[in-house]
């Protein structure tokens, strides 16, 4: 404790503060799903940050590792990566040694990718961690409610990617 200007005693801690009220924010669903976006990374990182992993870069490494050759812009557009961040990830790729760039003769524009040798080692030495992690801390849902919640982001995104 220590004492205010008037002799009386304050705490040294500052006060609590309530959480501010949201009104209408606080059902919408964009809000909602950029509240739970940045909770799920804090997951991730929780539970990855160590391995040197991040969402968006596995993912990359996933999808070239089940579709070998697959264009570059269309893994760009199925994750929805803006082209110039896509080149500047498959360039650190590159020179790291886990993604290999074709350039086909008959359309120079067209760019194959295709994991290293690294590259498989790689996916195949973390992808039961980035699969998992949610998994094994679900924030407080159910695995049911887990399966729901996934059919229904699905739904919302009107994803027709394989699975």
């Amino acid at each position: 404790m220590t004492r205010t200007a008037l002799g009386k005693s304050a705490s040294t801690n500052p006060p609590v503060e309530q959480q501010p009220e949201l009104g209408q924010l606080g059902s919408s669903l964009g809000f909602l799903l950029r509240m739970s976006q940045v909770e799920v990374f804090d997951m991730f990182f929780d539970a990855l940050g160590g391995l040197g992993l991040k969402p968006g870069q596995f993912s990359i490494l996933w999808v070239v590792h089940l579709n070998p050759g697959v264009r570059q812009g269309t893994v760009a557009d199925t994750l929805k990566i803006k082209p110039a961040h896509m080149t500047k990830m498959i360039r650190t790729y590159e020179e790291t040694g886990l993604i290999e760039r074709n350039i086909p003769a008959q359309d120079r524009r067209g760019i194959e990718l295709r994991l290293t040798d690294a590259g498989d080692a790689f996916v195949a030495e973390h992808a039961e961690n980035f699969f998992s992690y949610f998994r094994n801390d679900a924030h407080g849902l159910s695995e049911k409610e887990t399966d729901q919640l996934v059919v229904l982001l699905k739904k919302f995104i009107r994803s027709g990617a394989k699975q």
